[in-house]
């Protein structure tokens, strides 16, 4: 059987991609949510702030180590399968991967140092600020590499001069036409990412009876925060479809598995895509209803995948959206469900009914779900071309032979299953045993205290 490199490097790729955005999806917020903690430490001088803190920064550590690896390995690719893309477009591509080094990987790594191992050592202020530094950092991290993903989707303020394009307009490149709505979506999946991870650990502390005071509050903060940005979240995605309508129809038919142009278009809550004879089976929808989502209007007009000469597989797309769906809709479910039935119980998770405490456990890794179907939804989505409409992600591929490809990608499927597992592993074993914590005095000066002396001076307090 003859193997396709170019698939095999698509394929590479996207395994590649899917292992590294599980851990910046998790630091860009979580990033936030320590500001979020310090500063109720500071404000409030309650011991399980402060207890929380210092174990989700040392999760944060771990999830920041396996994100930058995983990083280095995407832009190593670059070179390896993917040597055209750079040599057509790196005049836009290079300044801006540049730029995500120098004003956000830098900063981020200068100050986690300070973060991870400055508390006592330096002021309540400074290590505040570092804090606030390291969170800025991992947003604009997103900010950058959200800047060229979008300017790929919708591309403006270039020429092309004998093959190489080059820069028109920074200000048109970095805020081109979809940015705006890519990275408010991104942001508000990497919260909500962040906000179940941190509720489901603090909910699994609490079934395996290894809570203290620190998982209720990291538990109320979390859940909170959730419920309060899914809302917003089904706003910015609307907004997001509408975007995309205007500047790739394709994907949105393929989306809505949409195969003639017509006039109030059913929403399709489920059926088989049939690309071979370009039409649905078993498809169960909702009348016009998907005119009316993308359209605002009950028989708007949705162009069919017929209409376009290019377009992108539909299965990925159709089945990769109510993937998504689904578990956002779950998130919603469980979010507020658990804040309505907590709340009764004086956010004692003790005392809810386990059904719920198990509920929010088994949400822990719903934001990789949703975030992973969302992203191959937005890059299958834009194939066959690599910068949209004007190159072709064939015509950039290596010459490299395809058994070498495939040899190489099944090493890094194993490493990278390897991987997370270890990191869920890890992440178990923290949760139910975590080691003595450092516990600096409010003044500033430093006590060593194990776990039990930590629950009952929290209790003390």
């Amino acid at each position: 059987m003859d193997l396709d490199p170019v698939l095999l490097a698509r394929i590479q790729f996207a395994a590649n991609i899917t292992f590294h955005i599980l851990f910046p999806t998790i630091t860009i917020a979580l990033g936030w949510m320590l500001l979020f903690m310090r500063w109720r430490w500071l404000k409030t001088n309650q011991r399980p702030w402060l207890t929380a803190y210092r174990f989700w920064t040392k999760v944060f550590a771990l999830t920041f180590a396996l994100g930058v690896v995983s990083g280095i390995t995407m832009s190593f690719q670059f070179g390896t399968n993917w040597p055209g893309f750079m040599e057509k477009v790196g005049n836009i591509a290079g300044p801006l991967l540049g730029f995500e080094v120098l004003t956000a990987f830098f900063l981020e790594a200068t100050f986690l140092g300070v973060m991870l191992f400055g508390h006592g050592r330096v002021s309540e202020r400074i290590h505040m600020l570092a804090t606030f530094l390291v969170a800025f950092g991992t947003t604009m991290s997103a900010f950058w590499i959200l800047v060229l993903n979008s300017w790929m989707q919708t591309p403006v303020g270039y020429e092309i001069i004998d093959g190489e394009f080059h820069v028109t307009s920074w200000l048109e490149i970095i805020f081109n036409p979809s940015f705006p709505w890519r990275f408010a979506h991104m942001l508000l999946a990497s919260f909500l990412t962040m906000s179940f991870l941190v509720a489901g650990v603090s909910a699994w502390q609490v079934l395996r009876r290894k809570a203290n005071p620190s998982s209720a509050v990291a538990l109320r903060a979390a859940l909170t925060l959730a419920a309060l940005l899914i809302p917003v979240q089904i706003v910015v995605g609307d907004m997001h479809g509408l975007n995309t309508l205007q500047h790739q129809p394709q994907k949105i038919a393929a989306i809505e598995g949409v195969w003639e142009t017509e006039k109030g278009a059913p929403l399709l809550l489920f059926a088989l895509p049939n690309e071979a004879e370009r039409r649905n089976d078993l498809a169960i929808g909702i009348p016009k209803m998907a005119s009316f989502i993308l359209t605002h209007e009950w028989d708007g007009e949705l162009k069919g995948l017929n209409e376009f000469e290019n377009h992108p597989p539909v299965k990925p797309l159709f089945f990769g959206f109510r993937i998504m769906v689904a578990v956002g809709t779950m998130m919603l479910l469980v979010s507020w469900v658990g804040c309505w039935i907590l709340r009764r119980h004086g956010w004692q998770p003790e005392r809810a009914p386990r059904w719920l405490i198990a509920s929010i456990a088994g949400m822990t890794f719903s934001g990789w779900v949703a975030t992973v179907a969302g992203w191959y939804v937005t890059e299958i989505g834009r194939q066959p071309w690599i910068v949209q409409g004007l190159i072709k992600t064939a015509d950039v591929a290596s010459s490299t032979p395809a058994p070498y490809i495939a040899l190489t990608l099944a090493g890094y499927l194993i490493t990278y299953a390897a991987l997370i597992a270890c990191y869920i592993g890890v992440l178990r074993y923290m949760a139910e045993k975590p080691s003595d914590t450092y516990d600096p005095a409010p003044t500033g000066g430093a006590a060593v205290l194990g776990g039990a002396q930590l629950a009952r001076k929290a209790g003390e307090a």
